[in-house]
């Protein structure tokens, strides 16, 4: 069926989708690592494409940016195409001195103060589980590439933190959990994997940081986030 979102059929999204933010970062998924690929979905150019990744069939769907906007798309995704696993992939920010420009986290739970769980569902937990099985395998896969991955907690913000004091900020979430980045989406796709029995995760570039102000460069940047699209796509 179609939705007021999404205008593809349902045996044209694949069980296991791979989700940027960025539209364009899905068009470069499908054209750099996809075959056989089709556009499944332009509605509000937000993005869908479904091919083949060394013979696995995925689909590649961007959410947009913040919970709202993937809350909408994972919630079509999961209830209304059949999709089991959403592997979240975007970028973030880090006030922990020890993760580094660039470094690829996969987090384990994300904290957020978004309302968001609690008018979807009458849920007032702030901090959602991804999928442990999911995170254990993408640990194992980046081992076996020598591939570094920072695993741990993440915060889930409603505003670009930038544009704040950061500062007074953090000062809002728990004392007594380490998290390693802040980025705006996962949140919400782990708990919509919580409410409808499937599993989700997040992987994430660090792109800006609190200790490290150099001006990254564009193929610093991208061959950063190549390593972590592949990432996602191995682990299918």
């Amino acid at each position: 069926m179609k939705t007021p979102h999404i205008e593809s059929n349902e045996f044209d999204v694949a069980p296991i989708v791979i989700m940027p933010g960025d539209p364009l970062r899905a068009k470069y998924i499908a054209d750099t690592y996809l075959k056989d690929v089709k556009q499944i979905n332009s509605v509000r150019n937000m993005f869908g494409y479904t091919g083949y990744y060394n013979d696995k069939r995925v689909t590649v769907f961007a959410s947009g940016m913040g919970i709202p906007s993937i809350g909408i798309y994972a919630y079509e995704l999961y209830k209304f195409y059949n999709v089991e696993t959403i592997i979240r992939i975007g970028t973030c920010g880090t006030s922990k001195e020890d993760v580094k420009l660039l470094d690829v986290l996969l987090a384990d739970n994300a904290y957020s103060l978004s309302t968001f769980a609690e008018v979807f569902g009458d849920c007032y937990d702030h901090f959602m589980p991804a999928d442990k099985d999911l995170n254990d395998k993408i640990e194992s896969i980046a081992s076996s590439k020598n591939k570094k991955i920072v695993r741990g907690n993440i915060i889930t913000s409603d505003i670009f933190d930038v544009y704040v004091d950061h500062e007074k900020n953090l000062a809002r979430y728990p004392k007594d959990i380490e998290f390693i980045g802040l980025e705006m989406e996962a949140f919400g796709l782990f708990y919509l994997a919580k409410l409808l029995n499937k599993k989700a995760t997040c992987l994430l570039t660090v792109v800006d940081s609190k200790y490290d102000k150099k001006e990254l460069t564009s193929e610093e940047r991208q061959t950063s986030l190549n390593e972590m699209i592949e990432l996602a796509l191995e682990t299918i």
